[in-house]
């Protein structure tokens, strides 16, 4: 982030605003990918779609709850979680329902901006989704994919090799040809 001291690095304690306004304080600039990604899911929003589906190695904390071989999934539609569960459960990928716990949002508070990048440790896969869902509009059916894990495999294993696995690609592949 500022290896090189270049002053348009990002530091602990800058406070930078998203395309709608929010404005974020960094507390963590090892989490800057969740910043990314909060305007690449207001610019969808922008383009008029009616349902979003991120995916990103979002959380180390998703791999403390679930492992290295399942995905963990947020989502505020009921029937946009069933249809992903049901396409990883046809492509043989592992996909587990997570909680959008709403009170685990006090965690990302900000005494200087609307809010931080990063909660506190405890609940972090949670509260980084729940940093995410405040860039997604109440229309709009969305769910996030965390696969921190299912990433990277170190062995071969069942349809994976050694090395990047295409995490949800099949699942993704299976719920877009359904839709």
């Amino acid at each position: 982030n500022m290896v090189s001291g270049n002053p348009g690095a990002l530091h602990p304690g800058d406070i930078i605003t998203a395309m709608d306004g929010t404005t974020i304080e960094v507390n963590n600039t090892d989490a800057e990918g969740r910043l990314t990604l909060a305007d690449a899911l207001l610019y969808c929003q922008q383009q008029g779609v009616t349902e979003v589906v991120d995916i990103a190695t979002l959380t180390g904390a998703c791999m403390v709850a679930l492992g290295k071989d399942i995905t963990g999934m947020w989502s505020n539609s009921d029937e946009l979680a069933a249809s992903l569960d049901a396409s990883s459960k046809a492509t043989g990928e592992k996909l587990w329902r997570m909680p959008l716990e709403e009170g685990y949002f006090e965690g990302l508070k900000s005494d200087f901006a609307d809010m931080k990048n990063t909660g506190p440790r405890f609940g972090g896969a949670i509260t980084a989704a729940l940093f995410l869902q405040k860039f997604i509009q109440k229309e709009i059916n969305w769910a996030h994919l965390d696969i921190a894990g299912p990433a990277w495999a170190e062995k071969p294993k069942g349809v994976n090799s050694i090395g990047g696995t295409g995490a949800m690609v099949r699942t993704l592949t299976d719920y877009a040809c359904k839709v």
